[in-house]
């Protein structure tokens, strides 16, 4: 844990008791903060009151004897409307933070030369296989290393500073609306799509939120900006206008002499010129991957490691669970599990990645659907669709081959026999671009339905990269 000083003997109240409420609490308490917590549910404040913690309905308090509301990432600050906590500070005067501004501030109140340094990384999609990725690399060359934040542990859970330690750490834009004070020593956009728009008031809100990541950062930090699209282009320009130091990744079949890193299927390159060939890391598909490549190759760069450690690093990345994923042979047919593939961009870069694919796709759909993919339609030899977007999604695809499986066991067993029968090297892909909540609790439990459903038929599973 992470003690947060700063609010000694002060109250500050905490809303939303799940992973980053209690654990901003535990953390403040380890500062010598009273933290003052409450949630609507009953289990969390059940769970609060079983650690001894000073449990009182928010609604009922006096918010002018508050130093800070710490505020759940799941509540709404702004759209679609505040939450009534953030109303009720901002009459108050009281200041709305977030745990990631917690863990800025706890770092910042360390002597300089005991600080460790923190990378940071956001975006619509990538972001977390990026981390994973950057976490590897840094471990891997013999950095003390430590990952977390939007990402497995509670970035105020991680273990204490020390000044040889690296922070890893994923944020996400609820996140970054929370924070005023965060420096990361490098900060990466991997990317930015229209995600979460209700959450932020439209696309402006949206793309204001991920660009926080950059707003606190030294002279000396580095940014890293993914300029794909024009909301990333415009990002690395205004950056450099502001006289930051800034690198660029752009991913292109071919990426074009002087355009800073580029992601090219299998290749990383930087101005143009080969850096390092990764056709032959199987946990790095796809010119996605390459792209994830190219942010870790250049942080690992940033914090000194050597060129050699860090190529070493790329190619033994073992790759993350639900997230391209390669989980089992039948024959020659592979099965490919991109459950994270929970949006249509995101899952465009999986389906870029293969010249055809047997495609399970559907959930709780998003804004647009699948329309931005027709283009990608004719690598689809045939489409599984379930969930709730199983018919909007077969009117889009309308000539493309598509069957409405309903159940993932269906689609994986049409798909597996399907797939078998064109003959060849074959791979069914799960890449839903959906929300899981309609069959699902969550992306990972519709990623190991997945697997289940793929071992159960005799599939052989993949050996580690």
């Amino acid at each position: 844990m992470i003690p947060v000083p700063g609010f000694e003997g002060r109250r500050v109240a905490v809303f939303g008791l799940g992973r980053s409420g209690i654990t901003a609490a535990r953390a403040l308490q380890a500062g010598g903060a009273i933290p003052v917590l409450w949630d609507d549910g009953v289990s969390g404040r059940m769970q609060a009151e079983a650690e001894g913690f000073l449990v009182e309905d928010l609604t009922r308090a006096d918010w002018s004897g508050f130093a800070a509301l710490v505020l759940s990432p799941g509540a709404p600050l702004t759209h679609p409307k505040p939450h009534w906590t953030v109303e009720r500070a901002h009459e108050a005067g009281v200041p709305v933070i977030g745990d990631v501004e917690l863990f800025a501030r706890a770092l910042a109140a360390l002597p300089e030369g005991r600080r460790p340094r923190v990378v940071a990384i956001t975006g619509t999609n990538g972001k977390s296989t990026t981390t994973a990725l950057i976490g590897w690399v840094l471990k891997q060359a013999g950095l003390r290393v430590h990952i977390g934040g939007n990402i497995g542990i509670g970035v105020l859970a991680l273990p204490e500073p020390t000044a040889d330690a690296v922070y890893v750490i994923e944020v996400s834009s609820y996140q970054l609306d929370l924070t005023t004070g965060f420096a990361p020593d490098v900060a990466i956009l991997t990317n930015v799509s229209p995600d979460h728009l209700d959450r932020h008031g439209g696309m402006e809100g949206y793309v204001a939120a991920k660009r926080r990541i950059f707003q606190a950062q030294g002279d000396e930090a580095l940014a890293l900006v993914g300029v794909d699209e024009a909301w990333g282009q415009g990002i690395a320009a205004d950056l450099r206008k502001q006289g930051r130091r800034v690198e660029t990744v752009v991913s292109l079949p071919s990426p074009p002499r002087g355009e800073g890193y580029g992601a090219a299927p299998g290749a990383l390159t930087v101005d143009g010129e080969l850096l390092a060939d990764l056709s032959a890391a199987r946990s790095l598909p796809g010119r996605h991957n390459a792209q994830n490549a190219a942010f870790a190759y250049a942080t690992a760069r940033a914090l000194g490691v050597a060129h050699e450690a860090a190529v070493e690093g790329l190619m033994t990345f073992p790759g993350l669970a639900h997230r391209m994923e390669a989980v089992g042979r039948l024959g020659a047919v592979r099965f490919i599990n991109d459950s994270k593939g929970t949006n249509a961009d995101a899952a465009r870069q999986a389906l870029a990645s293969y010249p055809a694919v047997f495609w399970i796709a559907g959930g709780r759909a998003k804004d647009g659907g699948v329309e931005s993919l027709r283009d990608l339609f004719p690598r689809v030899a045939r489409a599984y669709l379930i969930g709730e977007a199983a018919d909007a999604f077969a009117a889009t695809l309308g000539e493309t081959p598509h069957v409405v499986a309903g159940t993932m066991e269906r689609a994986v067993q049409m798909a597996a026999a399907d797939a078998a029968e064109a003959g060849g090297d074959q791979v069914v892909l799960l890449s839903p671009a959906c929300a899981s909540f309609d069959q699902f609790p969550d992306f990972e439990v519709r990623g190991e339905a997945f697997r289940a459903a793929v071992l159960a038929l005799g599939a052989r599973p993949e050996p580690a990269a």
